[in-house]
C-alpha cells in the first residue's frame, strides 16, 4: 500500500498508489489544464512520495474538436510508464496520426490508431494511463476512495454475463427500446485497476462498457438524464429521442438540446469533410469519419456507488442505475469519428441474449441482476 494506510489516503494518493501502483523511478507524465491546477499538483506531490519521477504539462482546455498542444503530443510520444490526462474538457486529438495512423497487425488484422495516446495504450500495451475529461476538485473529493475490490469484482460479472453474447436489449421508463448486436465483441471494464501496462481508464472509475458492431444498433435511445456537447455536457432539461437504423442516427427528435446535438453531429460529418478539401484525408477517410458521426458506438454501465448525475459526464456514466450509449467513435477501432458524446438512460432494463436463444437479465429498472 506504499507510504500511507489506506484509511489516510488522499484521492491523489490512492489514484498513484491503489489504481495506479507507480513504483520508485517510475516517468510519470500529467498533462492539465490550468482549470485541473489543484488536482494535477496533489497529483505531482503523490507521485514524489512514491519516489517515482513525475512531469507536469499544462496546456490550454481542449474540448471535442480542437488538437492537443505539439508539445504535449511529443511529451507522449516519449513514452514514459504512466500517462494522465488530468483535463477540464479533453485531452485533444492528435493532428499528425489523425493524417498518418499508426497501424499495428495482430492475429492477421490491421488496426489503425489516429492518436499516439491510444496507439500507445491499446497497440503496443507499453505504458497505463488515466483520462479525467471534465474532472472538478469536488468529484475528486467525493469518487476516488471507494472498494476497488468490490467494483472489480461486479465488472467482472458484468464482463462475463456480456462476452459471448448475440445481442443486448435495453429499454427504460424513458422510452427507450434498442438493440445493439454485440457478436465477436469483448466487454472492457474501468474498474480502477490500472497496475498492468495497456491498462487505463476513468477516474472516477466505475463502468463495465461494450462497443456494438458497427451497423447492428436498431430502435430507439432516449437521453434522459444528461449529454456530452461539442463545448461539454449539460443535465437535460427534455428528452432527446435518437432513432437508430442500420447502426446509424436516422432522426433527432426533442427540444433545444435536441437542436443541439444534431448540430454537432452535423459539424463532426462537415468537418470531416473539410478535411478531405484539405488534404489531410483520404475520401475514404473522409466517407468514413463522416458515417461515424451517426455511429452508435459504445454501450456502458455505471457501477460507481459514490457517483452520481450531476451534469458531468464523467461521473455521471458511473452513476448506479443508469446506462449509457455514446454517439460517434467506438472503443474497437473500426468506426474513427471525431467526436464520442455519451448519453445517460436513467433505470434501464438490459436483457443480454445468446447464441443458444436463452437470455438473462443484467438490470432491471436500473437495479443490478448479478447471479
Amino acid at each position: 500500500m506504499g507510504l500511507f494506510t489506506k484509511k489516510d489516503m488522499s484521492p491523489a494518493q490512492t489514484v498513484v498508489q491503489e489504481v495506479l501502483k507507480a513504483k520508485k523511478g517510475e516517468r510519470a507524465l500529467i498533462i492539465a489544464n490550468p482549470e485541473t491546477n489543484v488536482i494535477a499538483q496533489e497529483l505531482y506531490t503523490a507521485f514524489i512520495g512514491q519516489g517515482a519521477r513525475p512531469t507536469l504539462m499544462f496546456q490550454p482546455r481542449k474540448d471535442s474538436l480542437d488538437y492537443a498542444e505539439e508539445a504535449v503530443i511529443g511529451a507522449i510520444k516519449s513514452e514514459p510508464e504512466i500517462i494522465l490526462s488530468i483535463s477540464a474538457g479533453k485531452m485533444g486529438k492528435d493532428r499528425e496520426a489523425i493524417e498518418h495512423p499508426y497501424s499495428l497487425e495482430a492475429d492477421g488484422k490491421k488496426k489503425d490508431f489516429d492518436n499516439s495516446f491510444d496507439y500507445l495504450l491499446s497497440g503496443k500495451k507499453s505504458i497505463r494511463a488515466v483520462w479525467t475529461p471534465g474532472l472538478s476538485e469536488d468529484m475528486f473529493a467525493r469518487t476516488v476512495n471507494i472498494d476497488y475490490k468490490q467494483l472489480g469484482d461486479r465488472c467482472k460479472a458484468i464482463s462475463k454475463m456480456l462476452d459471448g453474447a448475440v445481442s443486448v436489449r435495453v429499454t427504460s421508463p424513458g422510452g427507450t427500446d434498442v438493440t445493439v448486436g454485440v457478436t465477436g465483441r469483448t466487454a472492457m471494464v474501468d474498474d480502477g485497476d490500472f497496475s498492468r501496462p495497456g491498462t487505463g481508464g476513468n477516474i472516477p472509475a466505475g463502468e463495465t462498457f461494450i462497443s456494438p458492431v458497427v451497423g447492428s444498433t436498431e430502435g430507439k435511445i432516449v437521453f434522459d438524464g444528461s449529454m456530452t456537447f461539442a463545448t461539454g455536457d449539460a443535465m437535460l432539461a427534455s428528452p432527446i429521442e435518437v432513432t437508430v437504423t442500420g447502426g446509424f442516427i436516422s432522426s433527432v427528435k426533442g427540444g433545444a438540446e435536441a437542436d443541439r446535438l444534431l448540430k454537432d453531429i452535423t459539424a463532426a460529418e462537415n468537418e470531416a469533410m473539410a478535411m478531405v478539401s484539405k488534404k489531410k484525408f483520404s475520401e475514404e477517410q473522409g466517407a468514413a469519419y463522416k458515417k461515424n458521426a451517426r455511429n452508435i458506438g459504445e454501450l456502458g454501465i455505471g457501477l460507481n456507488p459514490a457517483a452520481s448525475i450531476t451534469g458531468n459526464m464523467l461521473e455521471d456514466e458511473k452513476a448506479f442505475r443508469t446506462c449509457h450509449f455514446a454517439v460517434g467513435e467506438n472503443y474497437d477501432g473500426d468506426a474513427p469519428a471525431l467526436i464520442h458524446f455519451d448519453g445517460i438512460v436513467r433505470s434501464p432494463t438490459i436483457t443480454v441474449s445468446y447464441p443458444d436463444g436463452s437470455s438473462s437479465v443484467l438490470l432491471e429498472g436500473g437495479e443490478l441482476k448479478l447471479r
